[in-house]
């Protein structure tokens, strides 16, 4: 069956029809967004639920949607998304993050523009019959020294048009590199070098607990005496009552907003002043950007629910059509090693280890990871999924180790997981053949070859001549059939392993005589 997706804002008739022409079934209600009660009755027939601004994706209209796997958002902001409930109940949620990057950046420019030359005010003045051409004396922002705060995807484009423009331009972001910071001709600083050194200050960083209120007063008492700040980004990155008084003494010369701490913004404590300049927030306000984010939303969305490619999803590592393929065998793998784990461990996980080797490491190890947590930690709390599973273990505390190295042994690619308890440590690796079936290849460094299988046996015991005969006949007389049986040890006589996959469940009275067997350290039923 195909899948279906609901569009409840307005979307482009050629977003719509990349749907339609990739396969998947699109109901297009462009108001529905406006109407919870009606999204909420039938948002439980959709496996995707494509957004803008006006759709509101509730922890409680979550509830309702059973089948739902995918959110796209046709813009960069998912504040009207629940990321947390929608991550619970594995749901994807994806942005589009570049679609209307060149309209922010020229945004903020033209912000930069308005407030060097008082052009807003000045516009005012002159239509209403004033001619104070000796009032409005502005700056040339030729040679001046640009800072820009956050220098990704946009705000690299408004170093790029700055450095056309003639400007300096020096970036405080965390996670630039100095060689991307050369490339676009600028130079990396601290942000106590920037907010000194700057003569406009431009705002391009997402809203973290690191970032929120960025611009206050103490930062703002930092700058330059005159300092012209443009914010294009997020209201809550500028302390807005800071940035009023700033502007009365005339520290800050003039500030221009596109984004507030509360929007719909009608009443600011920034409206009124005469060197300030705002916006309704425009930043992706082009037809051009707005075209191309819903074409962005609609391939994304139509490409994960066909083919399983992940691109720009807040919740999940992104993965190409190319590497979906590549990677589903070994996300199956991952998450049968992991609920291997997890139905073996009974006590509290501190920590889990897992080692990728061969062609494996080459392929985004954070699915992969995800899946193993996913796995792992669904024995023990059930309603874990492969979105939720790295949070959850978060939260719980469990540390998450991943290492890659190239291969070391007999098989191309090897995953193994270490599981560390209270009560001690738990490994068992695996690999994919060539049939694309995930294999058992060792459990607590001891070899043992086997294939997953939906009801499994698993025994440890000491390698005595006598049990094999004996584990034997307890199924037997249980009327529990054998349909394979792996072994393995460490050394004669040492450690043995047995994991053997049975036809149905088996009885606990029959893996409690097993348990009591001579020499048998545990046994256990393993469901996959």
């Amino acid at each position: 069956m195909a899948p279906r997706v609901l569009i409840s804002d307005a979307l482009s008739t050629a977003a719509v029809q990349i749907f339609k022409d990739r396969g998947v079934e699109t109901d297009f209600q462009p108001n529905l967004g406006k109407d919870k009660d009606k999204l909420a009755e039938i948002i439980g027939n959709y496996d995707g639920l494509a957004i803008r601004s006006n759709t509101k994706v509730t922890a409680k209209l979550l509830e309702k949607a059973t089948r739902l796997k995918v959110i796209g958002r046709a813009g960069i902001g998912v504040d009207n998304v629940d990321i947390p409930a929608a991550t619970a109940r594995g749901i994807i949620v994806m942005n589009t993050p570049f679609g209307n990057s060149i309209t922010t950046a020229e945004h903020a420019i033209a912000m930069m523009f308005s407030i060097a030359r008082e052009i807003p005010a000045a516009d005012a003045s002159t239509q209403a019959g004033k001619w104070e051409k000796n009032r409005f004396m502005g700056v040339e922002i030729t040679a001046k020294t640009l800072g820009i705060i956050g220098c990704g995807n946009i705000g690299s484009i408004v170093a790029d048009r700055a450095v056309g423009l003639r400007m300096r331009v020096i970036a405080f972001d965390p996670f630039l590199s100095p060689e991307r910071a050369r490339d676009l001709g600028v130079e990396k600083v601290e942000l106590e070098d920037l907010l000194k050194r700057a003569d406009f200050i431009t705002l391009h960083t997402p809203l973290t607990p690191q970032t929120r209120g960025i611009m206050g007063a103490e930062n703002i008492a930092k700058t330059k005496k005159g300092i012209r700040i443009i914010n294009c980004a997020r209201g809550e990155l500028v302390d807005e009552n800071a940035m009023r008084a700033a502007l009365d003494s005339g520290h800050v010369a003039a500030g221009a907003f596109d984004v507030f701490s509360e929007e719909p913004a009608v009443n600011n404590v920034l409206f009124g002043h005469p060197n300030v300049v705002c916006t309704p927030h425009l930043g992706a306000s082009t037809s051009e950007a707005q075209e191309n984010v819903a074409l962005q939303v609609a391939e994304q969305m139509s490409d994960y629910l066909i083919r399983g490619a992940i691109s720009n999803a807040i919740n999940f590592p992104s993965i190409t059509a190319e590497e979906a393929p590549k990677l589903k065998p070994f996300i199956a793998l991952a998450e049968k090693l992991g609920s291997f784990a997890g139905q073996l461990t009974e006590s509290g996980i501190t920590k889990v280890t897992i080692t990728y080797e061969g062609a494996v490491a080459d392929l985004k190890i954070k699915a992969l990871t995800a899946s193993a947590i996913a796995g792992l930690l669904r024995p023990l709390l059930t309603d874990v999924n492969v979105v939720s599973a790295p949070i959850v273990a978060k939260e719980r505390g469990i540390v998450i180790d991943e290492t890659s190295r190239a291969a070391e042994g007999d098989y191309e690619s090897l995953i193994t997981l270490t599981v560390a308890s209270d009560k001690g440590e738990r490994s068992i690796a695996g690999t994919v053949f060539q049939d694309g079936k995930p294999r058992i290849l060792a459990i607590k460094g001891i070899k043992v070859d086997a294939e997953f299988a939906p009801n499994m046996i698993y025994v440890t015991n000491e390698d005595k001549p006598g049990f094999i005969g004996r584990f034997a006949g307890l199924l037997g007389d249980a009327g529990v059939n054998i349909a394979t049986f792996a072994l393995g040890r460490d050394a004669p006589g040492g450690s043995a392993i047995a994991l053997v996959e049975v036809d149905g469940d088996v009885p606990a009275s029959a893996l409690e005589k097993i348990q009591g067997l001579p020499g048998v350290k545990q046994a256990k039923s393993i469901k996959f």
